[in-house]
């Protein structure tokens, strides 16, 4: 039986019992992205549901009070998502148990139907309160602003919030209204404060950078749980992983000058995320009695049942994911060295090898969308389902000279980088301030000349802020050729592949 239960939302406006000192543990992951089995990272495994299990299991027999948080887009990523949807991780996750968690935007890639219905098949209650699902009846009622669950028989508060930048990011359609995260939170909050819920969590997938400004514009939280920035803090340095962007947990005063924890754990399950937090008789923090990111290596050993549950998932989807398509000779990274990375300078040439026959000269891949590294070795098809897991087709579009500096500017002042744009082989290009030197095809762009360019129809159609791309009025075909399918045709044609980013981009001050 699990410990954690839900109150019901009646109770709130009943008299509170009188709280007592308590010490609550932690537990989170955000940004899955459905990697149920170990990912291979420089000769080693790391994450994996199994694992996540067993420290969740080990953590829960030994402390009395254990909370299990999941920060959001748990969607994309594997075969896993491709094959069921989110449906697996619904399972798998309900299994390891969960108890409340958030959305993250790539929840939305597929619309209101299919986080429908992942939102119907798990065992916990979705939360997000910047969210207006009033005109949205796949949703309503699945996703609340806040749940309140019983932690040893106290209350214990989680209040959700999903980046307001999905729409721009992900397909929520026209009837999923974002709000702003900050006073919807706060509303949300002081509903529970009001209720006399003293113990309030937020779980947020809005990035580390925008979960710090949040909590300074905040009162009356204690913990905040995020997501979406995929930000290692207080990670050892490891090779292959990024290097740790803060302290686990970071601190940030709100606006009554109480220092309040953030906490993130990385990504793909590589870390599981713990901290134990004392709480007075009367709700306030007492201490951080301990807080550390937990790394999930082939150290910690795979939970029976959940390896079992994994496994039968796994099965339909083998004969295709290792498939060999080729070798790599050398590590593709994901990390950008300058401005570009050796794997989106190879799936930028993928995607004009594919549509060189409409007359596109250049093609553009958005940092966003280069989701993975692949090691050196074997190249299988599951690989490069990890790399580019979206199914985007391939739009080709005619800008003009002029048209593309602009969409290039436009792409390295977008929200994380996340839509700059990396250019296949022989063209460049470097942005200092507001100008912006390009090349095209090896030959300097004429602001009048009219080229013909191939993007995503994520990008294409305004995704990562590029609303010139969307807005164009140039000739505009949707080949209906898929990104992924133009990466591994790639692969199959160019192996063994040997090489390192180019230098493409550069971004100045």
């Amino acid at each position: 039986m699990r410990r954690t239960t839900v109150f019901a939302l009646l109770a709130l406006s009943g008299l509170a019992l009188a709280g007592r000192p308590i010490k609550i543990t932690f537990l989170h992951t955000n940004d899955l992205h459905a990697h149920v089995m170990p990912t291979a990272i420089r000769g080693k495994t790391y994450g994996g549901y199994a694992r996540l299990a067993t420290l969740v299991r080990q953590i829960r027999a030994k402390e009395k009070n254990v909370v299990l948080l999941n920060a959001g887009d748990t969607f994309q990523g594997t075969l896993y998502f491709n094959t069921y949807e989110g449906l697996a991780d619904a399972a798998l996750l309900s299994a390891i148990g969960v108890d409340a968690g958030t959305v993250g935007n790539h929840e939305f890639d597929r619309g209101p139907a299919v986080l429908g219905t992942y939102a119907a098949a798990v065992g916990w209650l979705l939360v997000a309160a910047n969210l207006d699902l009033s005109r949205e009846p796949r949703l309503r009622g699945k996703i609340a602003k806040y749940v309140v669950l019983n932690v040893g028989g106290e209350k214990v508060g989680v209040v959700g919030a999903d980046t307001p930048d999905v729409p721009n990011i992900s397909s929520p359609g026209d009837t999923v209204t974002f709000r702003d995260v900050v006073p919807t939170v706060q509303a949300a909050v002081d509903e529970l404060t009001a209720a006399k819920v003293d113990k309030i969590v937020v779980v947020t997938h809005i990035g580390y950078g925008e979960d710090q400004k949040m909590v300074s514009q905040l009162r009356d939280v204690d913990l905040v749980v995020g997501g979406h920035s995929h930000t290692p803090l207080g990670t050892p340095e490891i090779a292959g992983w990024a290097k740790a962007a803060g302290p686990y947990p970071t601190l940030v005063k709100d606006l009554k000058g109480v220092e309040v924890p953030i906490v993130q754990a990385y990504e793909w399950g590589k870390v599981l995320g713990e901290i134990q937090i004392e709480f007075d008789g009367k709700g306030k923090v007492k201490r951080i009695k301990e807080a550390k990111p937990i790394v999930v290596d082939d150290a910690v050993p795979e939970e029976p049942r959940i390896r079992a549950m994994a496994q039968a998932f796994e099965r339909p989807i083998l004969a295709v994911s290792n498939e060999r398509i080729g070798e790599a000779r050398t590590a593709l990274t994901r990390e950008r060295e300058g401005g570009d990375s050796a794997m989106g300078d190879l799936i930028a040439d993928a995607m004009l090898g594919a549509t060189k026959g409409t007359g596109a000269v250049a093609a553009f891949i958005n940092q966003g969308g280069v989701r993975s590294a692949i090691e050196a070795g074997p190249i299988t098809y599951g690989q490069a389902v990890t790399v580019m897991p979206f199914n985007n087709t391939l739009t080709v579009l005619d800008l003009t000279g002029a048209e593309l500096k602009a969409v290039l500017l436009q792409g390295a002042r977008s929200p994380a980088h996340g839509g700059q744009l990396t250019p296949s082989a022989g063209t460049s290009y470097k942005i200092v301030g507001d100008d912006v030197q390009a090349i095209v095809a090896g030959a300097p762009v004429d602001p009048a000349k009219l080229y013909r360019l191939t993007f995503l129809n994520f990008t294409a159609n305004g995704g990562d802020s590029h609303f010139i791309l969307r807005d164009a009025k140039g000739r505009r075909l949707d080949t209906g050729f898929l990104d992924i399918d133009a990466l591994v045709a790639y692969i199959k044609a160019h192996s063994p592949i040997d090489r390192q980013a180019e230098g493409r981009v550069t971004v100045g001050p």
